[in-house]
């Protein structure tokens, strides 16, 4: 699924709404995107540069929630689902 960045989305919401449409699930039922990497990192990244130029050429590829997530220059996700995707590192335990 491609999916084109809004000019007033973040990366990071863009990224959850994608893999959410792609998953065919409800925003709220997706593991946190801060448990795979810092949602303000990550926006922090592709935001203008200082004197307010867009940063170009800058790709990003990730695993989250199943789907590798591919940013390019803080425009574009490719979202593709993964038939095997690896396990997760990121798993809860419950204390007895």
């Amino acid at each position: 699924m491609e999916y084109e960045i809004g000019a007033n989305e973040s990366v990071s919401t863009a990224v959850v709404r994608a893999v959410s449409a792609v998953e065919g699930r409800e925003l709220g039922s997706l593991r946190p995107l801060g448990y795979v990497l810092n949602p303000n990192a990550l926006d922090a990244l592709f935001e203008p540069q200082s004197n307010g130029q867009p940063r170009t050429g800058g790709c990003l590829s990730f695993i989250y929630c199943g789907c590798r997530v591919s940013i390019d220059n803080g425009e574009y996700l490719t979202i593709e689902p993964l038939e095997n995707p690896p396990p997760s590192i990121y798993r809860r335990t419950i204390a007895r």
